[in-house]
């Protein structure tokens, strides 16, 4: 369906927040909401009201403040949540105004204006509508003045020393992509805007940033809620430790960073210990499983297995610990005879290295039972071993 800039305009003005407001608490019945809407809305209008009461419930899980802000389907899929976002624009500390180029629907950028002075740059004419929309509705929470440009970033100059953050386009190709040569803007213009020093570039967690990066950049691989979500090239006065790695867990109470060299040895157990150990999302994305291991007395628990093992708990928000009850080569009927002697009724599982679907394992698992449990599936050697362990914290 096709959309007039007037009709986003109108979406963002006080003619659609009742509107808005209705469907926010109705029953969620779009055929219903859209019969009735459609006695005074054209079918544009209809249809703008409807995605964007869909897109605020999927938001609430990144923004607290969903229900008053705007979404494009693209622009809350690549948006930073406003935990990771608000983690980020604290590592610009002593920044005065800080760019955010292809701000996209504002994730980054109303962070960063709750901080300081900001600039959010995007080319896309309904984008740039909608974050500066969102810099309206949340304008009492944001003490630092903002302002939105629409305009393309290749064409940029930024002012000298100044501090930017870039997102860019991982979809250039018609499909997402690691490779960041593929990225939009291309890197051609990512290394003319790195004459500004003070830059952080937003990255896929799978990326393979270019070699020069490596040693001039820290990279740090950042996750929320056991999930890595990006991976951010810090560049000059931002790079804390250039050359250097770093993996951070943020959650709601803080952060926990863990800073190392990613050809840290990990050694192997000769037999597994009490517990499993398994790393944060971040720490084996930025390839940190060794450094982390030798912070606590850890061993792998096989070769070119990312589960580590140990005698000792150690509580670190970088590390979720297992008891172990069981362990042997993986076996449907053997693990199904035994989930049903221990009465595990709920049963969880994991498996990394392995080509087993753990949502089709656990029902073909399923048995009566009161108990609950974890299963974790690793390959050791020539075999699939299945662990049975509990969850400890």
């Amino acid at each position: 369906m096709t959309h007039s800039i007037s009709d986003y305009q109108w979406l963002v003005g006080p003619a659609a927040v009742g509107l808005l407001e209705e469907l926010a608490v109705s029953d969620n019945k779009p055929l219903a909401d859209a019969a009735r809407l459609r006695k005074t809305l054209s079918a544009a209008r209809v249809h703008l009201l409807l995605e964007q009461a869909a897109l605020r419930r999927r938001a609430r899980q990144k923004f607290a403040a969903a229900e008053q802000m705007f979404f494009t389907p693209v622009g809350l899929e690549q948006a930073t949540d406003e935990v990771v976002a608000a983690y980020k624009a604290s590592r610009f500390t002593g920044q005065e105004n800080v760019w955010d180029l292809c701000c996209g629907i504002g994730g980054d950028l109303l962070a960063l204006a709750r901080r300081g002075p900001a600039t959010g740059v995007d080319r896309d004419a309904v984008t740039a509508i909608f974050a500066e929309a969102n810099c309206r509705a949340l304008a009492t929470e944001i003490p630092h003045s903002v302002t939105l440009q629409t305009r393309d970033v290749a064409s940029l100059d930024l002012p000298e020393a100044a501090a930017w953050h870039l997102d860019p386009d991982r979809r250039s190709l018609g499909r997402r992509t690691t490779r960041v040569e593929h990225y939009e803007p291309g890197l051609p213009i990512m290394e003319r805007l790195l004459a500004n020093r003070a830059a952080a570039i937003k990255l896929a967690p799978a990326a393979a940033p270019p070699a020069n990066w490596q040693t001039e950049a820290e990279l740090e691989w950042i996750s929320r809620a056991g999930e890595c979500r990006q991976l951010v090239a810090w560049f000059g006065p931002l790079a804390k430790t250039a050359g250097q790695r770093r993996a951070t867990l943020v959650a709601d109470g803080g952060f926990r960073s863990l800073i190392g060299d990613p050809d840290t040895a990990l050694p192997v157990a000769r037999q597994p210990g009490r517990y499993l150990v398994e790393p944060d999302a971040a720490v084996l994305a930025a390839r940190l499983t060794g450094a982390l291991a030798a912070e606590h007395d850890l061993a792998g628990i096989a070769p070119g297995a990312v589960y580590l093992t140990g005698d000792r708990v150690t509580p670190d928000a970088a590390l979720r610990w297992f008891e172990i009850t069981d362990l042997a080569p993986f076996d449907l009927k053997r693990f199904k005879a035994l989930l049903r002697e221990r009465r595990i009724g709920r049963l969880e599982v994991k498996k990394r290295g392995v080509d087993l679907d753990p949502a089709r394992l656990a029902r073909q698992l399923r048995v009566p039972g009161d108990r609950q449990a974890t299963l974790l599936l690793v390959r050791m050697g020539e075999n699939v071993v299945g662990i049975l362990a509990r969850r400890v914290g």
